[in-house]
């Protein structure tokens, strides 16, 4: 019995998240942003002015990850960490005008990347497989 990368849903899985990654740098790049700090940009768009911890639990990613990503995404003049008005050890992640002004940008090379990995699906099958994403998402936050 041996092992088949491409009967392996977790090596499948790695590949198709390294692809989105690489489909949206090209678009990402000359925008200003990386795949990286994009599902903290949604975040932050959706609800300026969350702490880190919150940012952590919505985007589900390492500590040292986020502080190293929020770092970077301050270098780059995307947000700014400030404190928080009742919780001293929290500090608040607002985002900059430069951070609010590329959403649109942002959004459209995020479409435009899932678009280049569905081509040839139909609607229906794209949907089917995403709910099969999101069902294996809710299994894997089980373990």
């Amino acid at each position: 019995m041996g092992f088949s990368r491409t009967d392996s849903a977790t090596y499948l899985a790695s590949q198709l998240a390294k692809g989105f990654s690489r489909s949206l740098q090209q678009r990402a790049a000359g925008l200003g942003f990386s795949p990286g700090q994009f599902p903290i940009l949604v975040e932050l768009w959706a609800e300026d002015g969350l702490t880190q911890k919150q940012l952590l639990e919505r985007v589900d990613i390492e500590q040292a990850t986020m502080a190293n990503t929020l770092a970077r995404m301050e270098r780059d003049g995307l947000v700014t960490r400030g404190p928080h008005p009742s919780d001293k050890r929290a500090q608040l992640v607002h985002l900059t005008e430069r951070g609010t002004a590329m959403q649109a940008g942002a959004v459209e090379a995020a479409i435009a990347a899932d678009q280049q990995l569905f081509k040839g699906f139909r609607v229906f099958e794209r949907e089917l497989l995403l709910e099969y994403i999101r069902r294996i998402l809710e299994n894997a936050k089980r373990l």
